[in-house]
């Protein structure tokens, strides 16, 4: 049980049963009344890339800085216009560096991604660096998740790819402190006992502690714990009597969507709990080629995207894009912006990137690249702009400038010839 001392309690206050442990969101009663909202908020990165690039002229917007109009592909993201900076003419370059096959330009574009240099040369990349200066108070680091197999996009040294997790119960198990091997998952997944089930009396012995404010955030907070793990049940399904456990972990859902609403959702609940700050995740790998049924297109991603230049087959691409930026990109940040945090959302204290290593996929290009950031970094980023760089400005220069309004020292990053202005 834990008692609130001159109504203050600990940021890092945890409850415990066993194994089990649930962090907290951050509440009023965490810091002095006098202080409370006063606060700057301590600003979380997500960094999400899309595999096989875009059609350029749907995705990028006509008109330059404030006054623009979204442009068809990102027409979902007008609620959030206002947290919006689109970014055109960046470069790739080291995504060029090596073999001119289909498959290493590919490759090297989601490789290069967070680097900005060649595979297993120069630096950390930019989530790492990050993670090394806000991410070493906080449970994890950083967390690395993924919708596919088979590659990554972080980078702790040059030669060291982090693994990207794709099972949200085994996250979700990370996050909170519940059995992560395969005999206890499965151990866990045959009971019926849920997370909060088992720190029932903990929840409302501190729940009658707290002021009025306080229990609607911590009401809403458990809402979502116990939303997740009702999802996950479903997602995991049931074993007939005598039927051994498959292998094949489980938390997984068939569906794309429910997939990556979930991934998703543990990342917002990752950040509200403060349990880690810096966030990846491989929204689709490089020569995937996976059918996305509630897009309505019929042809794989990497197939869609090799549209030859044929008008027809290119509009196809712009759908599927599209269809990627609303159903995905659109549904975090409303997450976000829904999620309170201090005096504001996670979409107030975040920076999100999101785009490409690639541009056209026809052509393997590099640039200009589909690259755009979202929410207010804790005031830092103003948002509503498109800016249009110098045609070939390195990537690199807005990764700088990422680090910049992160407050990570850096007078320069990877192949970076200065820093975009934001």
């Amino acid at each position: 049980m834990y008692f609130l001392t001159k109504k203050t309690l600990s940021r890092r206050t945890l409850l415990r049963n066993g194994g089990v442990a649930l962090a907290l969101p951050l509440l009023e009663s965490m810091t002095p009344a006098c202080v409370y909202g006063a606060q700057l908020p301590k600003v979380r990165l997500a960094c999400l890339y899309m595999a096989h690039g875009a059609i350029m002229g749907e995705w990028t917007p006509q008109q330059e800085g404030r006054n623009f109009e979204l442009s068809p592909i990102l027409q979902s993201l007008a609620p959030y216009k206002d947290q919006l900076s689109i970014i055109s003419n960046l470069d790739l370059p080291a995504a060029r560096v090596g073999p001119n096959s289909a498959g290493d330009n590919h490759n090297r574009s989601s490789a290069c991604w967070l680097t900005c240099m060649p595979p297993r040369q120069g630096v950390s990349s930019l989530d790492q660096l990050v993670a090394q200066h806000i991410g070493q108070n906080t449970a994890l680091p950083s967390l690395e998740l993924s919708l596919v197999s088979g590659a990554s996009i972080s980078y702790l040294t040059p030669t060291t790819p982090l693994p990207m997790e794709g099972n949200p119960r085994i996250v979700f198990e990370r996050l909170f402190g519940v059995a992560s091997n395969a005999e206890e998952r499965a151990a866990r997944h045959l009971q019926t006992t849920s997370l909060l089930d088992s720190l029932t009396g903990q929840v409302a012995g501190l729940q009658r502690q707290l002021p009025a404010d306080d229990r609607q955030r911590m009401e809403r907070y458990l809402e979502d714990v116990r939303e997740i793990e009702r999802r996950m049940d479903l997602t995991s399904g049931t074993l007939p009597d005598g039927v051994v456990m498959p292998t094949k972990p489980v938390g997984i859902p068939d569906d794309f969507e429910s997939h990556a609403r979930l991934m998703f959702d543990l990342i917002a609940l990752a950040w509200q709990t403060d349990q880690t700050r810096v966030s990846t995740m491989l929204l689709s790998r490089e020569l995937g080629n996976p059918l996305f049924p509630n897009s309505g297109i019929t042809e794989p991603h990497h197939a869609c995207s090799h549209h030859s230049g044929q008008p027809e087959k290119m509009a196809l691409y712009a759908r599927m894009n599209t269809y990627h930026v609303k159903a995905l990109f659109a549904y975090f940040l409303e997450k976000l912006r829904n999620t309170p945090d201090g005096d504001g959302n996670l979409l107030d204290h975040s920076l999100v990137m999101y785009g490409s290593g690639m541009s056209n996929s026809n052509n393997h290009d590099h640039d200009p690249l589909p690259i755009l950031l979202a929410g207010g970094a804790s005031g830092k980023l103003r948002g509503g702009q498109h800016i249009k760089t110098a045609q070939g400005t390195p990537l690199a220069n807005l990764l700088l400038a990422v680090l910049d309004k992160l407050d990570v020292p850096a007078e320069s990053f990877a192949d970076s010839t200065g820093m975009v202005t934001l």
